[in-house]
């Protein structure tokens, strides 16, 4: 079993002015029923309200405390700003405590600062993307993520995502220099039933174990192979192999290069 590198976060408990408790729905839908099986129970966790947009302009901000975040992979970073306000950011890897966070049209290039698009020179990390200008960040944000700037013309940035998509966003939307924190959180080995049912994961029964009344799968003496040409889900629905997503998208023209 192994964990990620706790040492450099703060010592601190979460802001309580910047938490929640959110009601737990346990992979269910608002008729109640279980759309996402193999989800439920863990350790009770308060959800910290994260600013995503930080869209003040000519805010500068000082970081106070680095923190482990129960409902994302990153590392958050708590930030004050000139007038006393504070807010949880995601926080980018090499932050420490003490830095200061510069957030205008065209930041100083430093890891941590947020400034448009358009002024990020090609070939630098960003994280905490806009997608549609002020509508806050959606690309990039869990842990070790990044998209690197390929370039910039005709009032769009292209990107280069962590699976290798290329995409075309706006750029005058906001985005963050540097990497998402924990980049080395792919690497954990959870070592342990008890550990998955801590995080809410429930025991997942392998369809080749069933009868086969319950799944396609299911059946024959001993171990069996799959028998079906294409993977199905318990329902007999082709879950490999084919495009699921909508060919009238209109945000299709913007992705340049499809992910492999």
């Amino acid at each position: 079993m192994t964990t990620p590198d706790y040492r450099g976060l703060s010592k601190v408990g979460p802001w309580k002015p910047l938490t929640m408790r959110l009601p737990s729905h346990a992979g269910r839908n608002s008729a109640g029923r279980i759309t996402m099986r193999h989800q439920g129970g863990g350790v009770k966790k308060l959800y910290r309200i994260i600013d995503f947009k930080q869209n003040r302009l000519g805010a500068k901000l000082a970081v106070e405390t680095l923190e482990y975040d129960p409902y994302r992979t990153a590392f958050i970073a708590r930030v004050a700003a000139d007038a006393g306000a504070r807010s949880y950011i995601l926080a980018p890897e090499g932050l420490k405590v003490g830095d200061q966070i510069v957030i205008e049209e065209a930041a100083p290039l430093k890891t941590g600062n947020r400034l448009r698009l358009k002024n990020v020179p090609v070939g630098y990390q960003v994280h905490n993307i806009e997608l549609t200008p002020g509508r806050g960040g959606q690309l990039a944000r869990s842990a070790g993520s990044y998209a690197e700037i390929l370039a910039n013309a005709d009032g769009y940035t292209d990107l280069k995502l962590s699976s290798g998509e290329v995409r075309r966003v706006p750029w005058d939307g906001l985005a963050s220099l540097g990497q998402v924190s924990n980049a080395e959180w792919n690497l954990v080995t959870i070592g342990k039933a008890g550990r998955s049912r801590w995080l809410g994961i429930r025991p997942t029964v392998r369809g080749k174990a069933m009868n086969p009344v319950d799944h396609p799968y299911g059946g024959g003496e001993g171990s069996q192979p799959r028998g079906t040409r294409k993977p199905k889900d318990v329902w007999g629905n082709v879950t490999g192999g084919r495009k699921t997503r909508n060919k009238k998208k209109r945000s299709s023209k913007l992705i340049i290069k499809r992910r492999k």
